[in-house]
Order: structure tokens, then sequence, then C-alpha cells
């Protein structure tokens, strides 16, 4: 009988095993130490690294897939905490998001995925798209194989007050606005644990709460505070909770500390910081992703589009002090995560502000950490993604030339690898 069970078992067709290809790196940024290897190997087995090593005779077994990359720079696939990839890009329209349906903006979303992958952006944070949920369904979507995509964490709507940063605004007082572009719209600290709570229960990863005025946003100063201090605690309590945590967009220096005080995680834009700001974020481990590109698009393209004059004025009024605040913090020694607001410019274009880090304090090491490293450890996931040491995800970008001479090689990957598949 044993003989005869052995014998059909050896009929079955064999049990899938990992697939394992070898990728050779002509030189492998390691974010992790902050040194560069020449002439290394990676295995890679079932979409992870599974070894690194010097290449040379017998790295490679005979017969094996291999990955040649040997005449590139290779890192890890970068990552950006502040993206909008379920919307339309902004516009001198503002009321452009009433003109497209939650279909198209699923269109729209997988469309901007791709971009964003194939510029080496294999993981991303998207903080909010005004049709409730649709990064959420992205998210899904890119997970089950349906569009290419990074990895994405999603925050499924913007907390906000009626009518603030998070809302759409500037049109007639008659209009509209869908429900399901004000499922995040709070009132109180009764509100936003209703509201945060229905958040996680559709599918968000994180919360994103707009704790000030925003310079896109009609009729809302970024200076100003929008959510009081006991909304926003409501709002971290509720995630610590389920176990998550929050991000507040902010300009404001008073509406920073607040969110700090509140609990939040990380501060987005951080526009109009000041040194108690700084302090205080880094005495509480607090990142700050502070999207200093974006001033010099909007103040171009804006005027030539003809975006409405108070976005321009606020636009002016904040970028140079974001810089100068961004330069004080690198100083500081705050983590300074990578966040670029994509979505503002065109998507796939994130890797510009790389070259506005280091003009304003990195190195070039430290601007490809935060990319990396760092912004993982915001996510939560450096155990995943962020490095290509053994165990994390073969996540990977080869460039020509070498980033750490002219960052803005990363302007141009020439090769994309996203979980052990080559994209680009």
């Amino acid at each position: 009988m044993l003989r005869l069970l052995l014998a059909s078992l050896a009929l079955l067709p064999a049990a899938a095993q990992a697939e394992t290809l070898y990728v050779r790196a002509g030189r492998l940024i390691d974010p992790e130490s902050g040194r560069v290897l020449a002439a290394q190997v990676l295995r890679v087995e079932d979409g992870r690294v599974a070894a690194v090593g010097p290449d040379g005779a017998g790295a490679v077994p005979p017969g094996a897939k291999v990955v040649d990359w040997s005449g590139l720079t290779v890192l890890p696939g970068l990552i950006d905490c502040h993206v909008h990839l379920a919307d339309v890009d902004q516009s001198n329209n503002v009321a452009e998001p009433l003109l497209h349906s939650p279909m198209e903006i699923a269109f729209i979303g997988a469309r901007n995925a791709k971009k964003t992958l194939l510029a080496g952006f294999t993981t991303v944070h998207d903080v909010g798209s005004f049709r409730a949920y649709a990064d959420v369904e992205l998210r899904n979507a890119i997970e089950r194989g349906d569009v290419p995509g990074p990895r994405m964490s999603a925050v499924g709507a913007y907390v906000t007050i009626p009518g603030g940063g998070g809302e759409v605004t500037g049109f007639a007082p008659d209009v509209t606005v869908p429900a399901d572009m004000r499922a995040g719209v709070v009132r109180d600290a009764a509100d936003a644990t209703l509201v945060v709570n229905r958040l996680f229960q559709n599918g968000a990863d994180s919360i994103k709460l707009i704790a000030t005025g925003a310079v896109l946003a009609q009729g809302t100063e970024p200076g100003q505070l929008e959510l009081s201090p006991e909304i926003m605690k409501a709002a971290v309590d509720v995630a610590r909770q389920r176990g998550s945590w929050v991000t507040a967009h902010a300009h404001g220096a008073g509406g920073i500390k607040a969110a700090i005080n509140a609990g939040v995680r990380a501060i987005e834009h951080a526009s109009l910081i000041d040194d108690e700001g700084i302090a205080l974020a880094k005495a509480k481990g607090v990142w700050l992703d502070m999207d200093i590109y974006d001033g010099d698009w909007i103040a171009d393209v804006g005027r030539r589009d003809h975006w409405p004059s108070d976005m321009l004025r606020k636009n002016d009024d904040t970028t140079e002090a974001q810089r100068q605040g961004f330069r004080k913090a690198v100083k500081a020694g705050v983590k300074l995560s990578f966040g670029t607001d994509a979505g503002v410019y065109p998507h796939g274009l994130n890797a510009r502000q790389f070259k506005y880090m280091v003009r304003y304090g990195m190195t070039p090491m430290q601007a490809i950490q935060s990319a990396t490293t760092v912004s993982a450890e915001l996510l939560g996931r450096s155990k995943d993604v962020g490095a290509l040491s053994p165990g994390h995800y073969a996540d990977m970008v080869a460039v020509a030339g070498d980033p750490l001479a002219d960052i803005a090689a990363l302007e141009n990957v020439a090769h994309v690898m996203k979980g052990g598949e080559v994209v680009k």
C-alpha cells in the first residue's frame, strides 16, 4: 500500500515552489547603514530579498534567472508619504472635483498609480481624495492585481470642519456637494469619534486630519486653526484603540503644536512651523512631512494658468517659510519623511523634490533615507519596505549615474521592480 501511495504521489505535479531570481547591482545603496556597496548580488525568493552578497565567481548558480543591473546604481523602491492618487490634478477650476463621477475617478486613480510606480515609487501613503474611499478601493485593486501601482496606505476621507481645508469650496452657495465628498466632516469630538470609527470600518489604514486651513482651498487660511484640540485628541484616541495612527495637515505654527500635543504621528506641510514647534516635534518623535517642491509648481503653473489669486497669495506666503523651516528641522535632527503632495502637480514627477531637500540642508544620502527607511518607519512598515536587507520585499529601482553625486539622477529611473517583478 505504501509503495502504491508513494508511486501515485510521484505522478502529481510538484508543489509550487518560490520563484528564485538573482539581481546583479553595479552599486547598491544601503540606506540602513548609509553605505554604498560595489558589485552586489541580491537573491530574491517569492518576492522578498533572501540574501545579499558580493558578486563574483559562484555568486549566481548556472542557469539561474538573472536581472542584470550591473551597470547601474540600485536602491530600495522609493516611498512618498503624501500623494493623492484617486483624484483629479489641481487646476484653475475650484469646482473641478465636482465634474468627475466616482467611476471616472477610479480610472484616473489607476492611471496615476501606474505613473507613480513607473517613476520608482513602490510604496505610498495616499492621504485622501474628495470622493470618500476612492483611495481604499484603489489600494484594494492594486493588491488584487487588477491594476499596476505602488503598495498603498489609505485614509478614506479628510477629517475636516464644515467648509474647512478638506472640503470642496469656492463655488456658488446653492450648489449641493455629494454626500461622499463630505464623509469626513465633523463638528465636535463626538462627531470625530463616530467618523473616525466609520473610516476604519470602511478600510482606512490611518487617519488624515485637516487641522488648519489650506493653501488650495478657497475661504480658508493656512495659519488658521480649524480642528479643535478636543476633536484631534478624539481622533487620535480612536486610532490608537484600533492599533493605528493619525497624520495632520497643518500649516500654521499654532495648529502644528496643537496637533502634536493631541498625539498625531506626523505633520503634513508644516509650512509656518516655528522654533518651538520644531523642538516639540523633535521631543515627541513626530515626523514632519514637508512638500518643499510644491511651491515652485504652484507659482509657475498657477500664474500661467490663472489659478485663483488667493491661492497664489497663500502659496507665496508659505513657500519660502516652509523651506527655511525644513532647513532648521534638518539641523535639529527632526524625523523628516518624504512627502510631495503629488496631485497638486502631475503624478510621476515625485522625485523632483529630492534636489530641493538637498538644496535646503540634507545630504543626498539623508534625502534617500527620507524616501526609504525614514518613511517606512513612519508608515509602520520597516520590516517590509524601505530597505533591501533579507526579509524585505524585493522593491527596488535602478538608475544610471550616482544619486549621491547628483540626486537628480532619481528623476529618471531606468528600471523598477516590485515584489520581485520587473515592471519597468
